[in-house]
């Protein structure tokens, strides 16, 4: 029988380089997306569900908090240790919620990411223990790659807390820090354990987060869904300030198509070089840089999506008067469309904006993909850009001085 097994295995080369074994099985990913109000009120179950959901013995739970959620919500440390308190049959809290820098500066910390790996050992934590970040996004990737990098992987509970993160990067597979200028370069591939949307968390959030992570619903809806799109034009006006029903539907929605784009768009760890998630952030990402990070990731966004739009109709893709109308949309919504980053030249003349595509190209090696727009709600890859049509383009952003 073991001789049966053995050759089952082995394949024979024929040009004569020798025996080759080939090791071949695959893993199923599943993990919940729970939307829910007041996590940590005793009668609320999610967060004990999320727990049973992975098995185990009794888990220790170490809880890191971004700081900008504990300046808005003071008593959240209280609550957490007093839910912990009455289920301590369920779970074993390693520590008080540990309390931690947010914003996209958390990310530029070597430092950090050693620092936090040794807190997760100090406290004891193992492969059955639950790592659980409060945060943005930007906090997010970094606890979830502390985690997935700690004992080559520590079960990672997400509980976002910004629209942004509750409807895109909070609920996807990817955590990361930046390093040597490059956003996101050192991370990995690693699904949470659960992600946990609650919407209390969205109440006390400052306006201009919740308008930030609004970039994300327009940028999937342009790329995978005209209907959604229609219903951003109808409710702007509510967006714009804010109504708490609209947004939690555009929350809810924003984060069912990108769970679709990531179960069934056949690349969920970006093996490949199209990413259409990423319409609009080509130029997103390098103008976070140019701006020192004083642009707000969804912000960058808003910018990039316009841009690509204007793109996508001077190259002859999408039909004229598309782009009028996205733009409308999104200042609508109260984006500013322009950052003097936009125009930003090196020592040779050349905008510094552009530095993006290579670096885009570069990040999963290959030829350079790009995702524009054939139609409102369909995306179309293309693998170059004029560096002649992307000036103009940002010309036609530039605000005009009155008179």
């Amino acid at each position: 029988m073991a001789n049966v097994m053995f050759d089952a295995l082995e394949r024979v080369e024929a040009t004569g380089a020798g025996r080759v074994f080939l090791q071949q099985f695959s893993v199923p990913y599943a993990y919940p997306v729970y939307f829910t109000r007041s996590l940590f009120s005793n009668d609320n179950s999610v967060l004990l569900d999320a727990i049973a959901a992975s098995g185990g013995v009794t888990p220790k739970l170490a809880v890191f908090v971004d700081d900008g959620v504990m300046r808005e919500m003071p008593g959240l440390s209280r609550d957490i240790e007093a839910f912990a308190g009455a289920h301590s049959e369920s779970f074993a809290l390693a520590a008080p919620p540990i309390v931690l820098g947010g914003g996209e500066q958390a990310k530029n910390r070597p430092d950090e990411v050693e620092r936090l790996q040794a807190t997760l050992v100090e406290l004891g934590l193992d492969r059955h223990s639950y790592v659980i970040g409060i945060g943005g996004g930007a906090m997010l990737d970094l606890i979830g790659y502390v985690a997935a990098t700690t004992h080559r992987g520590i079960r990672h509970i997400r509980v976002p807390t910004t629209v942004l993160a509750q409807n895109d990067s909070g609920i996807g597979v990817k955590n990361g820090v930046n390093a040597f200028g490059v956003k996101n370069l050192l991370g990995t591939f690693t699904p949470p354990a659960a992600v946990i949307n609650d919407s209390a968390f969205i109440d006390v959030l400052p306006g201009r987060d919740k308008r930030a992570g609004m970039a994300e619903a327009v940028k999937v809806a342009l790329i995978r869904d005209r209907a959604f799109f229609d219903w951003l034009e109808a409710q702007a006006e509510a967006l714009a300030i804010f109504a708490s029903e609209p947004l939690d539907r555009l929350i809810r929605h924003c984060a069912i198509l990108h769970m679709r784009q990531i179960a069934h768009g056949g690349d969920p760890f970006e093996y490949g070089n199209v990413r259409p998630l990423d319409f609009g952030h080509w130029a997103a990402h390098r103008l976070e840089v140019l701006s020192d990070y004083r642009l707000r990731h969804g912000e960058a966004v808003a910018i990039g999506i316009a841009l690509d739009t204007r793109y996508s109709v001077l190259a002859g893709h999408l039909p004229e008067g598309d782009d009028l109308r996205v733009k409308a949309l999104l200042e609508r919504l109260g984006f500013e469309l322009w950052h003097p980053a936009c125009e930003a030249r090196g020592e040779n003349g050349k905008l510094k904006l552009l530095t993006g595509l290579e670096e885009f190209r570069a990040h999963l090696g290959g030829e350079l993909t790009v995702t524009l727009l054939q139609e409102i709600g369909t995306g179309l890859e293309i693998h170059t850009m004029d560096e002649a049509l992307i000036a103009e383009a940002l010309d036609w952003l530039r605000p005009r001085r009155a008179g």
